[in-house]
């Protein structure tokens, strides 16, 4: 069968050699997928910028819905989604002014992050056999919707991936 690509950004995979590699790389779903990946780490001053100067998407503000989705070259955010993403914006350049003036953190932020890592790290030593339970994976607020994203881009199912058989232990 030979060796096989598997592309995480489209969740396929292919015959992996240098054609079928660069036919992938160059092509348009690829560069699609590429580009929905990034742009969810993208900062929210960018993204409030960008949308700014987008006109609002006729088709989505009438049916909530639109054909071209994250594709879509006009805005799909409302009024009340751009201003919630511009007190974002002016809240993370508050804090981040308060921390190049060396302005004191609010009371009690780090002492409490202190006393629950503490609590924490106490509770794993004494119920050292019992492994600890990783938080659910969330998206943080702002993100697009999960449903617009290919399902490799999407967070694990709460148990986790399934393993294939032909790659389980024993």
């Amino acid at each position: 069968m030979g060796k096989r690509y598997f592309c995480d950004y489209c969740d396929r995979s292919f015959q992996d050699n240098l054609h079928n590699r660069k036919k992938h790389l160059n092509g348009v779903q690829h560069l699609r997928a590429k580009r929905v990946w990034y742009d969810l780490f993208r900062d929210a001053a960018a993204i409030l910028q960008e949308e700014q100067t987008k006109k609002p998407c006729r088709k989505f503000l009438q049916t909530g819905q639109c054909d071209f989705g994250s594709n879509c070259r006009f805005s799909h955010m409302t009024e009340q989604d751009l201003e919630k993403l511009s007190a974002q914006v002016q809240g993370e350049q508050r804090s981040k002014e308060l921390r190049q003036e060396g302005a004191d953190v609010p009371p009690g932020t780090i002492e409490d992050w202190l006393e629950k890592r503490a609590k924490r790290l106490s509770t794993a030593q004494s119920n050292s056999a019992l492994p600890e339970k990783p938080a659910p994976f969330q998206y943080p607020p702002g993100w697009p919707p999960v449903q617009d994203l290919p399902p490799s881009l999407q967070a694990p199912p709460p148990g986790g991936w399934p393993v294939p058989p032909h790659l389980q232990w024993g």
